[in-house]
This record gives C-alpha cells, sequence and structure tokens, in this order.
C-alpha cells in the first residue's frame, strides 16, 4: 500500500492510496485534475506529467530514455519532472508528494 499525494493547479492537495498499478492510473480513476492520461499509459503523450517534489525524487527513481524524449515535447518541464504513467505504485512511493504540471 502506498499513500500518493497530488497537489493540483489550484493548490489542492489530494491524497490517494493504492497498491498496485499505475500512479496515473490512480490518478485517472478518482479524477485527479490535469491528469488526463490519453494514451493510457503508454508513454506516448505527456498528459499525465506532474513534478516530483523534490524531497522525494529518490523514491520515483529516474526517468527512462523514452519518457525524457516524450516530455521534452512539453513545455512545463523542469529536472523533477516525470510521466506518473511511468510510476509502479509501490510501497517505495508512500509518501510521495506529485505536483500536476499544466
Amino acid at each position: 500500500m502506498a499513500k500518493i499525494t497530488f497537489i493540483t493547479s489550484d493548490k489542492e492537495s489530494i491524497t490517494l492510496e493504492g497498491t498496485s498499478g499505475s500512479v496515473m492510473q490512480l490518478a485517472v480513476d478518482n479524477g485527479i485534475s490535469g491528469i488526463d492520461g490519453d494514451c493510457g499509459g503508454v508513454c506516448s503523450c505527456a498528459t499525465c506529467h506532474v513534478h516530483v517534489a523534490p524531497e522525494h525524487v529518490s523514491k520515483t527513481g529516474e526517468a527512462s530514455e523514452i519518457e525524457t524524449d516524450m516530455l521534452e515535447l512539453d513545455e512545463n518541464v523542469s529536472e523533477y519532472s516525470r510521466l506518473c504513467c511511468q510510476l509502479e505504485i509501490s510501497e517505495e512511493l508512500d509518501g510521495v508528494v506529485l505536483h500536476v504540471a499544466q
């Protein structure tokens, strides 16, 4: 089980619990504003772009080359950018804070 907190563009903090699957699917299933997941989680769009809170980067690890290439198409990219379709829910993610990029 992992508790994952999303901070929306409206500064709303929403904490969800998940046990498996992608962080993107958790967000979509719970109506997190700004997480659309248009490609269904296959890393071919950037509609699930989030910024990992700096203190939690070690929990998410580094983006793959494919993910990095996709993020280059988004204009709001930072060193903390990730596509949450590429983040699998696990105990390692417990407590992670993700800011929805818009």
